[in-house]
């Protein structure tokens, strides 16, 4: 019996081995707003999401759907952030955005006023519809919660080959 569970272990990661880097990576989410006060801030979305080994995702960057602009974002942050959310709210993830680049303007839409702004994020899945809220903390060292924002998913978009013809770093093949 346990040679049997060894061959089974040992087949298992073997598939696990192959198929896990065909899975890491990184991904584009589209999403569009699901309610007003979403449609009013930012119009829609594209999360630029980096895939783990093990199905894990973080996001890198939050990508305008509609107007040029991107803005990079970190993962973590103050756990205040967490604290300042309304009870109802499940999001755990946060996310600084940083002040430099396009972040500042996101930063100011989402909590005007505010020194520091955050993203608690819940679980990031294609197909699932995804709530963010917005975190600042202000001046006087309190965090509080922006603004909620709720997004349906549109689709994932995937990057073309280097060369565009499905080739990866082949060259194009040459003319007769």
């Amino acid at each position: 019996m346990s040679r049997q569970l060894t061959v089974l272990i040992a087949a298992v990661l073997t598939v696990s081995a192959l198929a896990g880097p065909a899975l890491a990576g990184t991904a584009y989410l589209a999403y569009d707003p699901a309610d007003r006060i979403t449609t009013a801030l930012t119009r829609g979305l594209t999360l630029e999401v980096h895939r783990g080994l093990f199905g894990a995702v973080a996001i890198r960057r939050i990508i305008s759907t509609t107007t040029r602009g991107s803005a990079d974002i970190r993962r973590g942050g103050p756990d205040e952030a967490r604290r300042a959310l309304p009870e109802y709210a499940g999001e755990t993830t946060i996310y600084t955005i940083p002040e430099d680049g396009d972040g500042r303007p996101l930063a100011r839409a989402l909590c005007p006023g505010a020194d520091q702004t955050y993203l608690v994020v819940g679980l990031v899945r294609a197909v699932r519809p995804l709530t963010m809220h917005a975190v600042g903390r202000w001046a006087d060292g309190q965090y509080r919660h922006c603004v909620e924002l709720s997004y349906t998913y549109r689709g994932e978009w995937a990057l073309p080959p280097r060369n565009g013809f499905g080739g990866g770093d082949n060259p194009l093949p040459e003319r007769p």
